[in-house]
């Protein structure tokens, strides 16, 4: 006999069984996730790392030696994208409107453009603008993503995150990946 026959109350309260299981941890709000946390995903992937948050800007100021930690990345074989607002659309525009604070989310998102200009043509370096993400950050680093959906008139920092780690097909991590693919394919490139 199976421990869950034996044990099912026990088990369930111990192991994940249902379709929360890719979820490794839960924050109230994006910035309770230590950097740590961020720099272990960031030094840790091997294949990929897509950063698709509106402006990303929070990443260029909590991480130290930022572009210097990529560009060694890329030129280990790991692709890294970013997806990024457009700092001229009507959608920034909204969000700078509905946010009213003195740093607007196209100077963030010009902040986030002008890093990836100094990191110049770095190996495995890419950018795209989408709009289509305003409400939806996606950080994925290989196998496992931190995931912001963003709550109305909060900033990103205070809107909640998950952090998911992909164990199987069409689980949570599969379909905030499939967003980012979407974003990605459907995005305009940054440099043209």
């Amino acid at each position: 006999m199976s421990a869950e026959v034996l044990w099912p109350k026990a088990v369930r309260s111990v192991l994940k069984t249902g379709p929360d299981r890719e979820i490794i941890t839960a924050y109230p709000y994006r910035n309770a996730c230590p950097t740590s946390v961020w720099s272990q995903l960031i030094d840790g992937a091997k294949r990929s790392i897509t950063f698709a948050g509106y402006t990303n800007y929070f990443i260029w100021q909590e991480h130290p030696r930022l572009a210097e930690r990529l560009r060694l990345k890329g030129d280990e074989g790991c692709s890294i994208r970013f997806i990024v607002g457009d700092p001229e659309s009507e959608v920034t525009r909204r969000r700078e409107e509905v946010e009213g604070v003195p740093l607007t989310v196209g100077t963030r998102i010009r902040i986030t453009l002008a890093a990836l200009e100094k990191m110049g043509a770095a190996p495995g370096l890419e950018a795209r603008f989408s709009d289509d993400h305003i409400a939806l950050s996606v950080f994925a680093f290989d196998d496992q993503m931190l995931v912001t959906p963003h709550i109305s008139n909060l900033l990103g920092h205070e809107s909640p995150m998950l952090h998911l780690r992909r164990l199987g097909d069409d689980g949570l991590y599969d379909r905030f990946a499939a967003h980012v693919t979407a974003l990605w394919e459907t995005g305009r490139p940054v440099r043209d």
